[in-house]
């Protein structure tokens, strides 16, 4: 699971501002951390669907997340997505 100390990490390098804790930016890299675990923890526990259905909707929420930040501004979508290192 997302440690306090690292979910502060992310925090610091994607704020906005000093005080910036729930910019677009930071909820994406935080949700992308939570389902990156998921994902490990899949490759273990193959049949654990009830977890799964909550990855599908982080992944859904962060899907939704994205889509409104390059509606928002396109570049801090590309720094974004660069930065984390997804696909799209």
């Amino acid at each position: 699971m997302l440690s306090s100390e690292r979910k502060k990490e992310l925090m610091e390098k994607f704020q906005l501002h000093p005080t910036d804790t729930g910019s677009p930016e930071v909820q994406i890299a935080i949700l992308t951390e939570r389902i990156n675990y998921l994902t490990e923890h899949f490759r273990v526990h193959k049949k654990d669907h009830h977890s799964r259905r909550g990855l599908y909707k982080m992944i859904g929420h962060r899907r939704n997340l994205l889509n409104y930040l390059r509606k928002k501004d396109i570049n801090r979508y590309r720094e974004l997505i660069q930065e984390l290192g997804l696909r799209k």
